[in-house]
């Protein structure tokens, strides 16, 4: 039987949804995982994307309940930063699943986090810190990837999103893409975490 692998990102202009789709095939390049994109929704009106100069979205389904969260075995949060915390439209799907938490249908699945920040130094550990509460409340097991990447964990000379929490970009004023080394990076991460998810369900 399958690990089935549920990737669920926000993603404001794009850097995010990058990253998901990199970590998806990382995690696809093992045999016997499957793996699912989704979108929480929108919580902020298109008149008010439109000024941000928010792209549209793109066609990733939308999760609207998140009872579906309980059919994957692993679970990959991401998200872009705002002050150090995930963006407040993953927060408020994530207060949504106060249903999955009375019943405790999370527990004991593993879960993984993947961010992007607007600059160094802006949020590339603390978002991934602070949302690892939402996981505790829900007795996930967080799986970071230490430094499982190798040399290129301890990259100097050129700028590189990701800590050992999980993968990473910078965004910048947005005009900034993934950079190779950071998508590089997200395939590890999808790979590692399925890796560990295959084992968690004896599928390995």
């Amino acid at each position: 039987m399958a690990t089935k692998l549920y990737i669920v990102y926000y993603s404001t202009y794009g850097h995010v949804e990058k990253l998901a789709e990199q970590i998806k095939k990382g995690a696809e390049s093992l045999e016997g995982v499957e793996v699912k994109l989704w979108q929480v929704p929108e919580t902020l009106p298109n008149e008010v994307l439109e000024k941000m100069n928010a792209p549209p979205k793109s066609d990733v389904p939308v999760i609207i309940n998140p009872n579906e969260l309980a059919e994957a075995d692993g679970l990959l949060f991401g998200f872009p930063t705002r002050f150090g915390m995930m963006a407040a439209q993953f927060k408020a799907f994530l207060d949504s699943t106060g249903m999955l938490w009375r019943t405790q249908q999370l527990a004991g699945k593993p879960a993984g986090i993947f961010y992007s920040t607007g600059s160094q130094g802006g949020g590339q550990e603390t978002t991934p810190l602070t949302a690892i509460t939402q996981l505790v409340h829900h007795g996930m097991i967080f799986v970071p990837i230490g430094y499982t990447f190798g040399a290129g964990m301890f990259e100097m000379e050129k700028v590189r999103g990701g800590s050992p929490y999980g993968a990473g970009t910078y965004a910048g004023d947005g005009s900034r893409q993934p950079s190779e080394l950071e998508l590089d990076l997200a395939f590890h991460h999808g790979k590692y975490f399925a890796g560990f998810a295959k084992k968690l369900k004896g599928t390995a």
